[in-house]
């Protein structure tokens, strides 16, 4: 029998009149039992999202003692979508009870998730559906992570016997009790979770495009829609800045073999992108899936001779970085020379630290940065069966007198990364994208 659990955006759960098409939605389909909402998104252009809102909160609450004031706009948005959806629900006593908890609280996570919290309280009045709390049912371990099994097992517990379930998105307690959040975007996950604990077998991402484009619409005018896609690429796209859903969503459903389905709340009936696992993933017949990428990289270049014979070498210049405390995104290598290619923000007031760190631990014959790089990754299983697909990569960038400053490919040729002045990139991804999409 289908069981579907629907995750909704932040976009969806913006005023009354949007929620109450998410309402038509769920309703719909009877599948689709289990919800998982966000906090409200943008209204419109210049308008501030919730979670922003609550930041402030927090930041009001650190220098007054009180979020009392920040949190005035905070009331009216969600007295106003009550309002608007017409229902009979004492929110100002909710409210009340949410600003007395986040002054009391004086936590920054508990703080920035109370806007899922109460988007989950207003949709499981609009459904008549059980409120599950996440604090009660998602887990952390002691260092962080997802406590998985934990999780779903206490997930399968709430919600037996219910007809229809809501559960706000974007955070559980850690090991001590505490109201800890995912990272932002976090509600995918909260989304993956729910679908792991119930078996699923689908995962609906409602959102507000109709599914993964195969680049970025604000560089290539309406590129195509990407049909299917599997895990792996998705993960790939989403590393690489195709932010249309989380990329660590995936891990939850990955092993249970759950599809997800990227759906446009406000184009219900369009079809979307459905991301599947490996064994059920049958390719479109396009050598490429998407082309993705992301500026302000810098590329640390070391040269010494001989440093393929030397014992450890690598392993000592990457526990520089690592002592430094920086994530490490590419490390292409030759005979004798090694690059390291690292977020500029994550290596800023560091690098002096680390280039005087490398230079004593390996001694190199030439050290030098390369800042302002720009890293775009060409992605689809397509690739690695078909022959010449370097070569039109490579051609369509040289055509477009593009430098390229870096190439790395990963060993499972699903994916080509290349490394190029961030003033190139627009024009780079549209040279790739026309190459293999038409222009």
């Amino acid at each position: 029998m289908s069981l579907k659990v629907c995750k909704f955006g932040g976009t969806s759960m913006a005023d009354g009149n949007i929620i109450a098409g998410v309402k038509k939605i769920i309703e719909s389909d009877a599948s689709r039992r289990f919800v998982v909402v966000s906090a409200p998104g943008k209204r419109f252009s210049g308008d501030i999202k919730i979670t922003d809102l609550l930041y402030g909160c927090f930041a009001e609450l650190k220098k007054c003692g009180t979020c009392k004031q920040a949190f005035a706009p905070i009331r009216a948005r969600f007295v106003s979508i009550v309002k608007e959806l017409g229902l009979d629900f004492d929110i100002q006593t909710v409210l009340d009870e949410t600003q007395k908890r986040i002054d009391e609280e004086c936590s920054e996570d508990f703080t920035a998730s109370r806007g899922e919290y109460l988007s989950a309280r207003v949709v499981a009045e609009v459904l008549g559906a059980k409120f599950i709390d996440a604090q009660d049912v998602v887990f952390f371990t002691a260092d962080g992570a997802l406590d998985g099994e934990k999780s779903y097992k206490a997930i399968a517990s709430a919600v037996a016997g219910c007809e229809r379930a809501v559960m706000p998105g974007y955070y559980g307690v850690d090991a001590d009790g505490k109201v800890k959040t995912f990272s932002r975007g976090g509600s995918d996950i909260s989304g993956a979770v729910v679908a792991r604990a119930v078996n699923a077998t689908l995962y609906e991402n409602w959102t507000d495009v109709s599914g993964f484009l195969a680049c970025d619409p604000r560089i290539v005018d309406s590129p195509k829609r990407i049909k299917s896609l599997s895990y792996k690429e998705l993960r790939e796209l989403s590393y690489m800045g195709a932010n249309v859903l989380h990329g660590d969503s995936i891990f939850p459903v990955r092993r249970a073999n759950i599809p997800i389905c990227i759906k446009n709340t406000f184009r219900p009936d369009d079809e979307g992108t459905l991301i599947l696992p490996s064994n059920r993933y049958v390719s479109g017949g396009n050598i490429v899936t998407g082309v993705a990428g992301k500026k302000n990289f810098s590329v640390i270049f070391i040269e010494k001779s001989h440093m393929n014979s030397e014992t450890g070498f690598v392993r000592k210049v990457l526990s520089v970085v690592e002592e430094a405390g920086i994530p490490i995104e590419h490390i292409p290598s030759g005979i004798d020379t090694m690059s390291i290619v690292i977020s500029s923000d994550a290596l800023e007031g560091k690098l002096e630290q680390i280039i005087e760190g490398i230079k004593t631990a390996v001694q190199p014959d030439n050290i030098r940065v390369t800042e302002n790089v720009a890293l775009i990754a060409t992605v689809g299983h397509g690739m690695s069966s078909s022959v010449g697909t370097s070569a039109r990569l490579f051609n369509a960038i040289a055509s477009a007198d593009i430098n390229i400053k870096m190439i790395d490919q990963g060993s499972s040729e699903l994916n080509i990364v290349v490394g190029v002045n961030d003033s190139d990139y627009e024009k780079c991804i549209k040279a790739i994208y026309s190459e293999f999409f038409g222009s």
